[in-house]
């Protein structure tokens, strides 16, 4: 039983479960909590928080706290058993996608110390920053188990297949691949598969790839750097230039245009140099500047992308000069 109350816990979190039942809340003084009127009992004044990263609410007004087994009991008017069976059957049915990626990220951050061939892939790409690698959460999947994994904590083999998890065969989706979680505000909305060989193609989960990577941290800067792909974003973190953010690709979506467009700033297009590359750099130049973004074109020597610029010798003080000589 005692198993089986976790397994629940970890599948279905309490702030996801409380704004399904509309649940309406700000975030707190602390990164992790957030606060709301009670749902347990009239009030006027917000008094009612819930600490995201441990799973627990406690209300000031009414002095009721606990977990989401106990909120369930005492919204519903349920016994423990009762509660427990109702929330193994929501869970079934409103099964977070968001809350299952996020299960996924973790497991594959968890397998890449165990990997050598993945640790020396990240280094032949030029990433070896321990403490960037962290907090990127950079993973990497073996394949053949994390369905093993997942379907431990509960979680369907049909809806880890609708989330492109699994194959239609129902074996691992990705296979051999350097794992980036895409996230958005804090959760993850997509995983990224780079394949360490040339057997395997690149590829993101089905669904939305979300916004630029690395937005919220790069939102305020009145000076942004544009790269296409995650290896020349952590690279470029890597040697210092924190204000780099990524698409994913040379084509933004709509999502990604608005966020570079949300007020005046000067965008440094840093797309690789080849004929595909340039010329989405100069579509992307002409639709921003309509917006009020300044455009300046990064011109990397012949060849290169920022990835490979830093992995055969070049250094920050040498992209520094190329953020200079950028041409509008």
């Amino acid at each position: 039983m005692g198993e089986d109350v976790e397994k629940l816990k970890q599948r279905l979190s309490l702030l996801d479960y409380l704004r399904q039942q509309n649940w309406v809340a700000r975030p707190a003084a602390h990164g992790d909590e957030f606060v709301g009127l009670c749902p347990l009992h009239p009030e006027t004044r917000p008094s009612f928080y819930v600490n995201a990263r441990k799973n627990l609410f406690y209300c000031h007004g009414c002095g009721q706290g606990g977990d989401l087994l106990r909120f369930v009991q005492l919204s519903r008017h349920l016994s423990f058993r009762e509660s427990l069976a109702y929330l193994d059957q929501q869970s079934a049915l409103t099964a977070d996608p968001v809350a299952v990626l996020e299960q996924a990220a973790t497991f594959y951050q968890q397998q890449l110390d165990g990997y050598l061939e993945a640790l020396r892939y990240l280094e032949q790409r030029g990433l070896h920053d321990l403490a960037l690698i962290k907090e990127l959460r950079i993973g990497y999947a073996p394949g053949g188990s994390l369905r093993r994994h997942l379907t431990a904590q509960g979680y369907s083999c049909d809806l880890l297949q609708r989330l492109g998890l699994l194959n239609p065969q129902g074996c691992d989706a990705f296979y051999r691949r350097v794992i980036f979680p895409c996230c958005r505000g804090g959760r993850v909305v997509n995983l990224y598969g780079r394949s360490t060989g040339v057997s395997f193609a690149h590829r993101f989960l089905p669904g939305s790839k979300g916004g630029l990577y690395g937005w919220e941290q790069v939102q305020q800067c009145p000076e942004v750097i544009l790269v296409e792909g995650l290896f020349d974003y952590a690279v470029l973190w890597q040697a210092g230039f924190r204000h780099v953010t990524c698409s994913l690709g040379t084509h933004l979506n709509a999502d990604q245009f608005r966020q570079l467009c949300d007020r005046p700033r000067t965008v440094y297009l840093t797309f690789d140099v080849d004929g595909s590359g340039q010329q989405a750099s100069q579509q992307l130049a002409h639709r921003l500047r309509p917006q009020g973004i300044v455009t300046r074109r990064v011109l990397l020597p012949d060849g290169h992308d920022p990835n490979s610029f830093f992995v055969q010798g070049g250094d920050a003080r040498q992209f520094h000069s190329l953020l200079e000589a950028a041409q509008p």
